[in-house]
């Protein structure tokens, strides 16, 4: 087989990453919907099988995209932003809605694969910065030391004179609290031994000391930052993301200005350690290997992929015209095409698409044919039971009530929500998702926040008090609505 760097970076996890692992994994955020997650599973399977064959083969087999169906509010977006966190994929989530025909004034349907791009370029170049970010703080060190003590460098380091004067700060850094023969004094007014005369390593090593133990954090130097470019907006859309990229960034018509800015040590250390970082990460290495990421491992989302549907036999022009040609623009998008972008043009034929809709009024039929084949998989989500809502409020790893349990623990309140408590708050979730508009798990923080607004106001004063919430807590806090069924006042 062809060698592949991607498959070689996935071998670790094949053997780990089945598909009944992945499904158990998404089960520790996410309540039901198993056909969805087995769905999403066997995708992302069949991805790392892909990256394990040969260049020929691997060609050939396109990713088969999904198209999740189901009300708002049960875990479509969710399960895919937890699958992308899963195998560390670049990911995007975009509104199917805000994009519009190549034509009309909006955003084009090229702008997500380089919202894509720009996702994973972000990733790749965390991930870089860990394996450097000791050298980048080191760096920041001396350069702070630098401030701190202008004209006095280590022995074996040559003055820095950008401008062939006399040695002193680096460029674009100045020493505006400390300066050299004030040094002793200063050492001597924050407890440590003042410097050896005509010993500059030794101040600067003092220096050193007091910068580690935090007792130069709050002093001032000025230091050099980048400066806001000029605010530009003559228009927006596909004809300006296109001169950006045909440009090279409009940022750099104007230069790369920079402004002095007094800070204190403390931060002055995190904004020289972030300029540190980018200088020791290679732009067009991180460039390369997110483009290779994005093509090979990006996951698209596209939510309210029904907004964008026409009913059938009721196209009338104007909105539903530029719905169907959203579709259209979609849809090369889908099959595979080339987007350019500012890091270089990226192929987005082995990008996985997942779609999402309520389809309420709507039907998956009503899509455009060419755009519904290319969602071969399609996954109908199941609406929320009382039943659920109970293990929502409970099981997953940020479960509601633990939330709001480690909230009210930083008041020093502790609070406790009993079982019977927690099938009387789904009860009523429920209920008020049957009598209203469904809009379901997003109902529960609705219900919680009603539950318990009169303890989040008063926690400050309850400092060490245990609250029980059983049963009658909840009925008394929702005794309208036991009486009388009236659901309007806890509707979004």
């Amino acid at each position: 087989m062809t060698a592949n760097p991607a498959a070689d970076g996935a071998r670790g996890d094949f053997a780990s990453m089945t598909p009944r692992k992945i499904v158990e994994e998404l089960d520790r955020y996410i309540v039901g919907q198993d056909k969805a997650k087995r769905a999403v599973a066997i995708a992302l399977r069949n991805r790392m099988r892909r990256q394990r064959l040969s260049e020929e083969i691997r060609d050939e087999i396109a990713p088969k995209n999904i198209l999740m169906i189901g009300p708002t509010g049960v875990g479509k977006t969710e399960i895919a932003r937890r699958l992308a966190k899963l195998c560390q994929a670049p990911f995007i989530k975009v509104e199917a809605t805000k994009y519009t025909e190549v034509g009309y004034v909006g955003r084009d349907v090229e702008s997500m694969i380089r919202d894509l791009m720009a996702a994973g370029l972000a990733m790749v170049k965390t991930e870089m910065q860990t394996g450097v970010k000791e050298e980048a703080e080191r760096r920041a060190e001396e350069r702070l030391l630098d401030l701190l003590l202008p004209g006095i460098r280590k022995p074996e380091e040559p003055a820095f004179a950008p401008f062939g004067g006399v040695s002193g700060a680096p460029a674009g850094v100045q020493q505006l609290g400390v300066a050299a023969p004030v040094a002793a004094p200063v050492a001597a007014s924050l407890g440590a031994a003042p410097p050896a005369p005509g010993d500059p390593s030794d101040s600067r090593e003092k220096f050193r000391a007091l910068l580690r133990a935090g007792k130069l954090d709050a002093r001032e130097v000025e230091i050099t930052v980048q400066g806001a470019g000029p605010a530009i907006e003559i228009f927006s859309g596909n004809q300006m993301e296109e001169m950006e990229v045909a440009l090279g960034g409009l940022s750099g018509l104007f230069g790369n200005k920079r402004k002095k800015k007094a800070v204190s040590v403390a931060e002055a250390r995190r904004v020289l350690a972030a300029e540190e970082l980018d200088k020791l990460v290679d732009p067009e290495r991180a460039a390369e290997e997110a483009r290779r990421r994005v093509q090979e491992t990006g996951i698209v989302f596209i939510d309210e992929i029904d907004k964008i549907a026409n009913r059938e036999g009721r196209s009338s022009g104007g909105v539903d015209v530029s719905r169907e040609g959203v579709q259209r623009d979609i849809l090369p998008i889908v099959e595979g095409s080339t987007v350019n972008t500012k890091w270089g043009t990226v192929d987005t034929t082995h990008i996985l698409f997942i779609a999402a809709g309520a389809f309420n009024v709507a039907k998956p039929q009503d899509l455009i044919p060419e755009l519904q084949g290319r969602f071969p998989i399609r996954v109908e989500l199941e609406a929320l039971s009382a039943k659920d809502f109970e293990r929502i409020l409970t099981e997953p790893k940020g479960a509601l009530v633990k939330q709001y349990t480690q909230l009210l623990s930083t008041e020093g309140v502790e609070l406790e929500i009993d079982a019977t408590a927690v099938s009387r708050i789904a009860e009523i979730a429920a209920a008020a998702n049957a009598r209203t508009e469904n809009i379901g798990a997003r109902r529960l923080t609705t219900v919680m926040e009603r539950l318990l607004e009169e303890l989040s106001f008063e926690a400050p004063s309850m400092a060490g008090v245990k609250v029980k919430v059983d049963t009658a807590y909840v009925d008394s806090r929702f005794k309208d609505f036991a009486e009388r069924q009236d659901l309007s006042r806890y509707i979004l």
